[in-house]
């Protein structure tokens, strides 16, 4: 089931994605159930915005991938590598990136997210999929010189509109058969199936809510492959998950201080 978030007469609704139709939903369902209104409204006529904002934080997993450990001369770690993202990071589908004056080299990392769907402590990984309400496509987007400048990751991941989510949560995704692949003006600069995730989803939520209480809406963001890249104004980046669909959204440049 594709759960979207969308715009419509200037309003924000719910609704799931039905071939070429919404059919929209009374709230958001991770808190109200799937209980339908009666409306449908055509997919062409809404504005998809991110599924989810996080109400509490965005879960994010360095080097999760053995061969993007590699390509910055990383060991991958034994154990998940985590860092938070703050909410007003994240965009949605079609928004702009905006490439901060403090950076000279913003760059891409698509990645697949699990939303956290109930409250989530001390979860072991047999059953923190339990926990999970759905999943969605993401990128990391990344300040390389700040992030390797400050010795720690929280600005230069952190810079509002460094978190694109969408276009839709999929509840049902198979992950072991999905493929990661992103796409700058068209070519491709990342392709990886999610089975080469070194820790897994389970294992990642586990590994977390033994530190800290997952909360309904959190976003777990599990570490990009191989091949990211740099971005500069003009980019169209795509972040495309098979069964979750595309994550497309145009990169300019912050507009100069007054």
């Amino acid at each position: 089931m594709k759960i979207a978030r969308f715009s419509h007469n200037d309003g924000i609704r719910y609704g799931i994605l039905d071939d070429s139709d919404l059919v929209v939903l009374d709230g958001d369902p991770m808190f109200a159930g799937y209980e339908p209104t009666g409306e449908r409204i055509p997919l062409a006529d809404v504005a998809l915005l991110a599924p989810v904002i996080p109400r509490s934080k965005i879960v994010c997993v360095g080097r999760n991938y053995h061969d993007h450990a590699a390509e910055f001369g990383n060991v991958a770690p034994e154990e998940p590598l985590l860092f938070l993202k703050p909410n007003t990071a994240v965009i949605g589908p079609g928004d702009a990136i905006v490439r901060p004056s403090l950076s000279e080299r913003v760059e891409f990392e698509g990645e697949l997210v699990a939303v956290i769907g109930r409250i989530a402590k001390n979860v072991d990984a047999a059953d923190a999929l339990d926990y999970v309400f759905g999943y969605t496509v993401g990128n990391d987007v990344t300040a390389r010189d700040l992030q390797r400048k400050d010795g720690q990751w929280t600005r230069g991941k952190g810079f509002d509109t460094f978190c694109p989510l969408g276009p839709v949560i999929e509840t049902e995704l198979d992950v072991a058969s999905s493929l990661l692949e992103t796409r700058v003006n068209g070519e491709v600069r990342q392709q990886a199936p999610l089975t080469d995730m070194i820790h897994s989803v389970a294992d990642i939520i586990a590994y977390a809510s033994a530190a800290f209480t997952l909360l309904p809406g959190d976003a777990i963001m599990t570490g990009t492959p191989a091949g990211v890249g740099e971005l500069v104004a003009g980019d169209v980046v795509e972040v495309d998950i098979s069964g979750l669909g595309v994550m497309r959204n145009t990169v300019r440049d912050a507009a100069p201080r007054s």
